[in-house]
């Protein structure tokens, strides 16, 4: 089978290349030349662990292949699939103008049967309103050519996409025709014969699922910020809790852990979304509503807890940051905590030394005025204190006889309850962590 994924950007890429995996036929369609022309050199445009191997791979192997003629892709291709970004708006509404404009080209191309999937993430009546300007310009050019709508939304974490493609939790397949339900079926094929489930429902349903999903995360993570902030003023420890409630099936234990709160491409974008289409429709999204007032609160409570250490006289300090991505392996800083709380400190006069495994690159152009060092050690050269904002695996073992030997304080505010507070303060470390 054929098929062609427009966009190559973190989804669009991340599909592309699993669905050639399975033996696929894979063209990726993108009007950047520049974005092509380096995946035609091998050069990949994200960092995601084990991509770079896989897209060598299925390019080696003549089942995928890079190209900017959208037009020549579609027609060649049975399976349309729409990756390309949907960024938010001002208002939290979804910016859909990439998505209309290749469903435009889809019209104005193809010359046959198609099947048409929205795989980036949409309101709920944008595949309707995909399947519109399809037949508009089919009508327009004086075409018969038929097709299908479907749905079929990503899960897909930074730095787990892969895995998370190959072995996911599940899929959810939204479409109400028969013949795109069965091409679904095959293209998904390798994970039935694995079990896993699968949700096949209508479009409404699937464009909602994905929203709900990443709606329901966000909320815990905002709840258990609002228990540590609770804790702090109580004495009591929101680790054992968080693993005091977690252990019942009913709440499960990821996505309750404390810190400066979430960001990323997904979770902002997503819960700004999905309240705003409440409101839309008259259905007010209180719970989510509460959820983004949470997260954008608890990004200032992190400064105050930074500046609070440092004590009354801010004039002059600097503190070391370790993590500047919003989640480990990742170079993504979209709505990254770390830029916000970096850009509070510096409004009260604090100069910033940072270190990230790769997100630097990224994030040198939003923190213009932060020195980016070589490794952790340098971060801390002269520091008034150690501050870690996102938890890289290679910061969980920090040297901190070298570390104390470093800074000009012996003080660590760990945003991500990395490390246990005892052995820190034995160590003459002064240690500040979330609701612990």
């Amino acid at each position: 089978m054929n098929i062609c994924v427009v966009g190559t950007g973190y989804v669009g890429l991340v599909t592309g290349a699993c669905f050639a995996e399975f033996g696929v036929q894979v063209i990726c369609a993108d009007k950047d030349k520049s974005k092509i022309d380096a995946l035609e050199r091998g050069e990949i445009p994200i960092y995601e662990p084990g991509l770079d191997a896989l897209v060598a791979r299925n390019v080696a192997q003549g089942r995928l292949s890079f190209t900017t003629d959208t037009a020549e892709a579609i027609r060649q291709s049975l399976g349309l699939f729409i990756a390309v970004q949907t960024p938010p708006r001002d208002d939290g509404s979804t910016d859909l103008s990439a998505v209309e404009a290749v469903a435009r080209e889809i019209g104005q191309a193809m010359d046959g049967y198609k099947m048409i999937v929205t795989k980036s993430t949409v309101p709920v009546g944008t595949s309707e309103r995909v399947k519109k300007i399809v037949e508009e310009e089919l009508a327009r050019a004086g075409k018969n050519a038929t097709f299908s709508m479907a749905s079929n939304p990503e899960f897909l974490r930074e730095g787990a996409a892969i895995q998370d493609f190959m072995r996911p939790d599940r899929v959810v397949i939204g479409t109400e025709d028969d013949h795109a339900l069965a091409i679904m079926k095959d293209l998904y094929r390798p994970l039935f014969l694995n079990e896993t489930p699968v949700v096949m429902t209508n479009i409404p349903t699937a464009e909602l699922t994905k929203y709900a999903a990443n709606a329901f995360l966000a909320t815990k993570i905002s709840f258990i910020n609002e228990v540590a902030n609770l804790c702090e003023h109580i004495g009591a420890d929101v680790q054992a809790i968080a693993r005091g409630i977690g252990l019942d099936g009913r709440i499960g234990r990821k996505f309750l852990h404390a810190g400066p709160g979430f960001g990323g491409s997904c979770f902002p974008k997503d819960t700004r979304s999905i309240a705003h289409f409440a409101r839309e429709v008259g259905e007010a999204f209180d719970v989510v509503e509460a959820t983004i007032r949470v997260n954008e609160r608890q990004r200032g409570r992190m400064v105050e807890k930074i500046t609070g250490a440092l004590g009354n006289d801010l004039a002059g300090k600097t503190v070391a940051v370790l993590g500047l991505s919003f989640k480990p392996e990742t170079d993504d800083m979209r709505d990254a905590p770390a830029v916000d709380i970096i850009k509070g400190l510096e409004a009260q006069g604090i100069r910033v030394r940072a270190f990230d495994p790769v997100a630097m690159p990224a994030a040198a152009p939003m923190l213009p005025n932060v020195d980016m060092c070589k490794n952790a050690y340098e971060a801390c050269e002269g520091a008034d204190g150690l501050v870690i904002i996102t938890e890289w695996n290679q910061f969980r073992m920090l040297d901190f006889v070298r570390v104390k030997s470093l800074l000009r304080e012996p003080l660590l505010v760990d945003l991500r309850n990395v490390y246990d507070p005892e052995p820190l303060s034995a160590a003459g470390f002064r240690y500040v962590c979330v609701g612990r």
